[in-house]
């Protein structure tokens, strides 16, 4: 299971830091990534890290002012998410998947999605 949060209201240009946390133990195979879905739009990759060796990666709206990063002994992923704009307004979702992918059906466990909006 896992459990997001961490969004909110901030203004453009602000920053902000979303968390993921694992009930399960998350093992070094493992890929762990961010998606999200804007009103009336379809769920997007946003950045995805490798569990084992760190190795991210980022869709290019994101590239440059979001950085994923994870704590293995804490099992929880986060996502920092700096120079915010009003069209990285959505619902953000963590997942978990078995290898890097950016298609939302290779992920196999989902989080329930915590809410980011920016204002302009």
């Amino acid at each position: 299971q896992l459990q997001a949060s961490g969004g909110g209201l901030v203004q453009a240009g602000g920053s902000l830091r979303l968390s993921c946390a694992a009930s399960s133990r998350t093992f070094s195979s493992h890929v762990m990534g961010w998606f999200r879905q804007a009103p009336g739009k379809e769920r997007e990759f946003v950045a995805a890290i490798r569990w084992g060796s760190g190795k991210n990666y980022y869709a290019d709206p994101v590239k440059g002012r979001f950085t994923i990063s994870r704590v293995g002994a804490e099992n929880t992923m986060y996502l920092q998410m700096n120079s915010l704009r009003p069209e990285d307004t959505a619902v953000y979702y963590c997942a978990r998947g078995n290898g890097y992918s950016t298609t939302t059906t290779d992920y196999n466990y989902w989080g329930q999605g915590t809410l980011v909006t920016v204002s302009s």
